[in-house]
C-alpha cells in the first residue's frame, strides 16, 4: 500500500509543547542579593536579641534586693509612678586605698545621703525631686528627726514608710546606690561632663574643679555629689548639683555611643548591676523607664525641683501650702504645677 505522501513513515514525531508553569516542574528560582542579605540580617538581629537577653539576665541576676516597699501603703496613694531614690554612703564595698582616694571617710554603718523622687506622670512631664536630708519630719516609732535617720533607724523599708507617711504619696520602686558604686558607674561610662558656672574647692569633698565644661571622672563626679562646705547655701546647694549630675548620667547612658557600642553598653551594665540596690518589686521595665524619665529631664523634657521650704537652718521645714500643693499633684498623677517651678 503506498505511503500518504503528506504523512510520510519516517517522519519524527511532533515536539512536545513546553510544559506550563502552572502544571509543576516551576523552573528554579535564583535567590536575589537582597534575598541572601535579608536572611543574614534577621540571622545576625535574632544572635544579639538573645545576647542581650542573657546579659540582662545576668546582670539582674547581680542587683542585691531588699524588701523596702510595703503590700499595703495604707492613706498613701499615687497616679502613675513613683520612684524613692537613695544616695547612700555605703563604704563595705571599698577597702582603705579606694576609701582615701574617693575620700569617703571610714564611719561605720549606713546613712541615706541622698534622697529624690522621680515622678512619671500618667501624662505631661517627669519629675526629680529633691528631698533635703535635714528636713524635719515624724518617723514612725521614733518620734520627730531628720528624714534621713529613718533609713539609719530601720533601713529601706522605715525610709519608706516615712516618706509616706509624710507626704501621702504611695512610692511604687526604690533605687539605691553607694559611694564606690556611683564612681564605678561615671568611669564605666567613660565620664560625664558637666558645665560649671564658677571653679568649685571643697577639702572634704576631695576635689578642684575649674569653671567651664569639663569630662569629670568617678572620683570627681563623686566629689561633686558630695561637696557642700564650699558652698553657702550647704545641703540646699549640693541637691541641686546632685539633680544635675544624675540627668547627665542618665542622658550618656541613653547616648547612642553607648547603647550601640557593645563593649561600652556591657561595660556600663555590669557596673551597674553591681552598683544598684532595688526593692524587690522592681523589674527591668520599670528600670527602663526609670533610665528613660531622667534622660528625658537632663534633655529639658522634665523638671527637677527642690521640696519647698519654709524655715532654713540646721534643720529644714518643708512649706505647708507649697509642699502640700506638690504632693497632691504626685498623688493625682499630673505634673508638678508651674508656680512651684519659677
Amino acid at each position: 500500500m503506498p505511503a500518504d505522501r503528506d504523512h510520510p513513515a519516517s517522519a519524527p514525531p511532533p515536539a512536545k509543547p513546553p510544559r506550563s508553569r502552572r502544571s509543576g516542574g516551576r523552573p528554579k528560582k535564583r535567590r536575589s542579593g537582597f534575598g541572601r542579605f535579608l536572611r543574614w540580617f534577621l540571622a545576625i538581629i535574632l544572635v544579639i536579641a538573645i545576647a542581650l537577653t542573657g546579659l540582662i539576665w545576668f546582670i539582674w541576676s547581680r542587683i542585691e534586693k531588699v524588701d523596702a516597699i510595703p503590700d499595703d501603703h495604707g492613706s498613701a496613694r499615687s497616679d502613675g509612678q513613683v520612684f524613692l531614690v537613695v544616695g547612700s554612703d555605703r563604704r563595705d564595698d571599698l577597702d582603705e586605698e579606694e576609701q582615701a582616694e574617693l575620700g569617703t571617710g571610714t564611719a561605720e554603718g549606713e546613712r541615706a545621703d541622698t534622697l529624690m523622687l522621680l515622678h512619671l506622670p500618667n501624662s505631661g512631664r517627669p519629675a526629680l525631686i529633691s528631698v533635703p536630708r535635714d528636713s524635719v519630719v515624724d518617723i514612725p516609732g521614733h518620734g520627730s528627726g531628720r528624714v534621713n535617720a529613718a533609713f539609719a533607724y530601720g533601713g529601706p523599708a522605715l525610709l519608706v514608710e516615712t516618706m509616706e507617711a509624710n507626704t501621702g504619696v504611695a512610692i511604687d520602686d526604690y533605687v539605691q546606690i553607694g559611694f564606690g558604686g556611683f564612681a564605678q558607674i561615671v568611669d564605666a561610662l567613660g565620664g560625664v561632663e558637666m558645665c560649671l558656672d564658677e571653679a568649685i574647692q571643697d577639702e572634704k569633698a576631695k576635689i578642684d574643679l575649674p569653671a567651664g565644661c569639663q569630662e569629670l571622672a568617678g572620683t570627681d563626679a563623686l566629689g561633686f555629689a558630695r561637696a557642700r562646705y564650699f558652698d553657702p547655701r550647704a545641703d540646699l546647694g549640693r541637691v541641686e548639683r546632685q539633680q544635675e549630675l544624675m540627668a547627665a548620667i542618665a542622658d550618656e547612658a541613653l547616648s547612642p555611643g553607648t547603647l550601640l557600642n557593645p563593649i561600652e553598653f556591657t561595660r556600663t551594665a555590669l557596673a551597674g548591676g553591681n552598683a544598684l540596690i532595688l526593692d524587690e518589686g522592681t523589674g527591668p521595665l520599670d528600670m527602663y523607664r526609670f533610665i528613660r524619665a531622667m534622660g528625658s529631664i537632663a534633655g529639658g523634657s522634665g523638671d527637677t525641683l527642690t521640696v519647698p521650704l519654709g524655715r532654713v537652718g540646721n534643720t529644714v521645714d518643708w512649706d505647708p501650702a507649697a509642699a502640700g500643693e506638690l504632693w497632691s499633684a504626685l498623688q493625682e498623677g499630673r505634673s508638678v504645677p508651674e508656680n512651684l517651678l519659677e
